[in-house]
């Protein structure tokens, strides 16, 4: 089971920690673990290339995708909560169509 965690701060989502693997098919041929991947893999690649910010990034070959959004100012947080909505939408989609393998969940992390 993939376990996909978003973190809901203040001011947006602000981090992500994507865990497992789906189990759909043997390594390599896992559409479902393709897909999670690139979704991650293309959110964080795109806050550096497209919108100039640089998360905290913890990847490794147990299955585990992390990052953590830094401090930005507003303009770049507005840009950042459209690759994070982006995110939670195609991360929401395959949890939807593959239930038995993607469990997405958001965290708040205020505190009131």
């Amino acid at each position: 089971m993939i376990s996909a965690v978003l973190y809901q701060g203040r001011d947006g989502l602000d981090a992500c920690r994507i865990t497992g693997h789906s189990g759909q098919a043997e390594s390599g041929r896992d559409i479902v673990c393709a897909a999670v991947s690139i979704l991650g893999c293309t959110c964080v690649n795109a806050m550096e290339t497209v919108c100039g910010i640089i998360p905290e990034i913890t990847e490794n070959d147990d299955g585990v995708l992390a990052f953590q959004l830094p401090e930005m100012n507003t303009a770049d947080n507005a840009k950042a909560q459209i690759l994070m909505g982006a995110l939670k939408q195609g991360l929401s989609d395959l949890a939807d169509a593959y239930p038995q393998y993607v469990r997405l969940s958001v965290k708040n992390t205020t505190q009131n």
